[in-house]
């Protein structure tokens, strides 16, 4: 796998700008990947600081050594979803900033063997790592023709998920991504095919890495590990991700509904840094163009919960 397989970081500039409080504080890269957010976090900080870099993938954790070459990084392998276990206790309350990339690695995506790609055959795996034993050979040929249709239409938004859930339910067993992706060319025709393929092939990554509850996880953890005034940083790529961020920031849970305490004052751990995510300029889309669809926000950590 040579380097530039790997992936480009997005919205370099702007993560940084919106991440960084304290030059000598301590970060946490959640989805370090190749490292490329680190690398540029490591510039901007001091030579006190600290940066923890998580990922569950070892091809991604030995890229980042061979890149980066800075005692003040630590990596750890695991998956962002239990941060807070895989944080030293004595770190929790003291965390500036922690960042999260939700963005499947390039080097993932454009690797065959990795049976992320429905443009090259290749196995029905889709694990992001080898931390979990559940493959997309494992949902598409075992799992009911109810379940299969639902977390089509949940995970990937596929409006023909019965009828592509019926037609791989009838297929099995499937045996590559090839034949996955047979499944959905004999439902779908036409120009729609390559965004049906997409969205199926997303529905059976999430479910197979479980990166809704992942994500749900990681980022009530954050809330133990950062300081008061420290942030959180995401970058999502599709609208189950964006909302779930959106509602967490604004009011603390996922469902969006403002919760109140025993004196019926609004609980509101954190404060949203924007009305709006921020989104990649035309320049960078055009050198990178998986940024199209990438939504960054911010939010800080309340000293004490705001009032409504």
């Amino acid at each position: 796998m040579t380097s530039e397989t790997w992936h480009i970081p997005v919205m370099p500039a702007e993560t940084i700008e919106w991440l960084v409080t304290d030059s000598d504080g301590v970060y946490i890269d959640a989805t370090l990947g190749a490292g490329g957010h680190s690398a540029l976090l490591l510039q901007q900080l001091g030579s006190g600081a600290q940066v923890f870099g998580i990922d569950q993938d070892d091809e991604a954790l030995a890229e980042t050594a061979r890149r980066i070459d800075d005692e003040r990084l630590k990596t750890v392998k695991g998956n962002f979803g239990f941060i807070a276990t895989l944080m030293h206790p004595g770190l929790h309350g003291k965390i500036s900033g922690i960042l999260f990339d939700y963005g499947v690695s390039s080097h993932q995506i454009d690797a065959p063997e990795r049976g992320f790609t429905f443009r090259e055959d290749g196995p029905l795996d889709m694990r992001m790592g080898n931390l979990s034993s559940l493959t997309a050979r494992d949902v598409v040929n075992t799992y009911p023709f109810e379940r299969l249709r639902n977390l089509l239409f949940e995970y990937g938004e596929e409006r023909r998920s019965s009828a592509i859930a019926r037609q791989i339910t009838e297929s099995r067993p499937l045996e590559s991504t090839a034949d996955l992706r047979k499944c959905v060319e004999a439902v779908i025709r036409g120009p729609h095919l390559v965004k049906s393929l997409a969205r199926v092939f997303q529905a059976i990554r999430i479910e197979v890495n479980r990166e809704l509850e992942m994500l749900r996880n990681g980022l009530d953890q954050s809330l133990k590990l950062l300081k008061p005034g420290g942030r959180i940083v995401t970058i999502a790529y599709h609208s189950l991700e964006d909302r779930l961020v959106k509602n967490f920031f604004r009011t603390g849970n996922f469902g969006g509904k403002q919760e109140k305490d025993f004196y019926g004052n609004i609980i509101r751990p954190l404060q949203p840094l924007h009305n709006r995510p921020v989104t990649a300029g035309d320049a960078e889309i055009q050198l990178n163009p998986r940024a199209r669809s990438a939504r960054l926000r911010a939010a800080e950590k309340n000293t004490e919960e705001v009032p409504k």
